[in-house]
């Protein structure tokens, strides 16, 4: 937890008279300051490495866009239960809960542009990836390795032999490592300044597009060519078990079974360390309430029941490219100072995406899959995000309609502390600790059945308003109420 000096300049919230443009001229951001400004003098072979210390300024629009996103995890996880539509895609499509983790690997790679604008030293910089991606991978298998069993079960602890090494923040530091350290070791290979023309800063940053290229062909050939055996799980049922086999025997099956995804994840992590519960249980081939969940079918083919990690290693290198397209647009923003020019970049290339995702999709060439992390998939929701991050840009920035987004800048200045409490369900976690009887006998099930179930005598709109106000409403104050004070929590 962090504790900013009160006489610091408040972040992002000027007082009017400063304009879109001279905050984005004056900003280091964030991370970039601390950079200099924690950077001890080194001496070796006589060089000492400048220290640089210069105020930060926030831009209001990265920060409403990341608690938009942390909104839309809170709102597809915990009222995904009941609204099961808006929860991930059983397999091919995209639905609300699929544009979360795109949105996350944007916003990080706006962000990365911003912070790595001045780099002081290129080896203290690396260092401080480095142990910025430690802390993530940390925290991830932490949180959702299996030995946080919050907010449902009142235990922790988790069976080495079971523990799932992959998840949310282990795929988000993967792609933050890769392009911050791009973007970090080729800062004297980049301009100060971009020469007219559209296609200019393509040119300018090409060793980061050639980092995405590089993960592009290594997810396409591997997922195309690589070839899929055969293969076994076992399914544990109270004090029995049951054994399954696969039949595949093929290559670049894109279905739930044989595709070369979940085969990476199994030969390199092995089939008891990966996720359980893949939402393809959902599928008609699966269930007859598809898609919602629901008792299997009689004919179920066996990979109904089978584990697939939905944040793998190969789907997680596909992802890489998330992160280069956000980078992408935050270039745009250091580059190019008029509001129409940044507009013009960021619209064109975002619906030039989504066009590009819907062709593949619909021709059946490469159908768009969060699953596999398809490459339809990174283009339709990097699309997406261009599009939102444009349009926040718009309302925030360019017309000043701060007000009514306050609730995700909050939200966006504190967001790991709101995943961690809130999304991951560690502070309903330890309020459930608290119950009279029995452990079903507690505030938080109090809450929900009382205040907002028993009254709208509605499960289904009783928990959606649950999760409006008694955990994105009740964040956003808290974050507004910690920003007041000057207290962030960050890696």
């Amino acid at each position: 937890m962090i504790m900013e000096d009160p006489k610091r300049v408040e972040e992002g919230f000027g007082h009017g008279q400063i304009s879109a443009e001279e905050k984005i001229e004056r900003e280091d951001v964030k991370e970039s300051s601390e950079m200099a400004t924690e950077q001890h003098e080194e001496t070796k072979g006589g060089e000492k490495p400048m220290l640089v210390k210069e105020k930060s300024k926030r831009i209001a629009t990265l920060d409403a866009f990341r608690g938009l996103t942390i909104v839309l995890m809170i709102l597809v996880d915990d009222a995904g239960g009941v609204y099961e539509r808006i929860d991930h895609s059983p397999w091919n499509g995209c639905t609300l809960a699929d544009f979360v983790m795109p949105f996350f690997l944007f916003i990080v790679g706006v962000a990365i542009a911003l912070a790595l604008k001045r780099v002081p030293s290129r080896r203290y910089a690396v260092r401080k990836i480095i142990i910025r991606t430690l802390k993530m991978l940390f925290w991830g298998i932490l949180l959702q390795g299996g030995y946080s069993h919050a907010p449902d079960e009142l235990v922790y602890g988790v069976d080495m032999k079971q523990i799932r090494w992959c998840g949310i923040l282990q795929r988000i530091a993967l792609v933050y490592m890769v392009v911050a350290l791009i973007e970090a070791l080729t800062i004297k290979l980049r301009p100060t300044t971009i020469d007219p023309g559209h296609f200019s800063i393509f040119s300018a940053y090409r060793w980061q597009w050639l980092g995405g290229f590089i993960a592009f062909l290594i997810y396409v050939i591997t997922t195309y060519a690589l070839y899929v055996p055969d293969w076994s799980f076992t399914v544990h049922d109270d004090d029995k078990s049951q054994n399954f086999t696969v039949k595949c025997g093929m290559r670049g099956h894109l279905g739930p079974a044989c595709n070369a995804v979940g085969y990476v994840d199994r030969e390199v992590w092995g089939i008891n360390h990966i996720y359980t519960q893949p939402v393809w249980i959902r599928l008609k081939a699966c269930t007859l309430s598809s898609p919602e969940a629901g008792d299997l079918r009689p004919d179920a083919p066996n990979w109904c029941r089978a584990p697939f990690e939905p944040e793998g290693l190969l789907s997680s290198i596909s992802s890489i490219l998330s992160g280069v397209i956000g980078i992408h647009y935050g270039h745009v923003l250091i580059h190019f100072k008029g509001h129409a020019e940044r507009l013009k970049q960021w619209v064109s290339m975002g619906f030039g995406l989504i066009i590009i995702a819907l062709l593949l999709h619909f021709t059946d060439a490469i159908p768009i899959n969060k699953q596999l992390y398809s490459i339809s998939y990174v283009c339709f929701t990097a699309g997406a995000a261009g599009i939102v991050f444009s349009a926040f840009y718009i309302l925030i920035d360019v017309w000043g309609k701060r007000t009514p987004f306050l609730l995700f800048e909050w939200i966006g200045m504190n967001a790991m502390l709101v995943f961690v409490l809130g999304a991951q369900g560690i502070l309903a976690g330890f309020v459930n600790g608290w119950w009279y009887k029995n452990p079903d006998n507690n505030l938080v099930n109090w809450i929900q059945s009382h205040v907002f179930i028993n009254v709208w005598n509605s499960e289904k709109f009783g928990m959606l308003l649950y999760v409006i106000f008694a955990e994105i409403v009740f964040w956003g104050v808290l974050s507004g109420i910690l920003h007041n004070f000057r207290i962030y929590w960050k890696l």
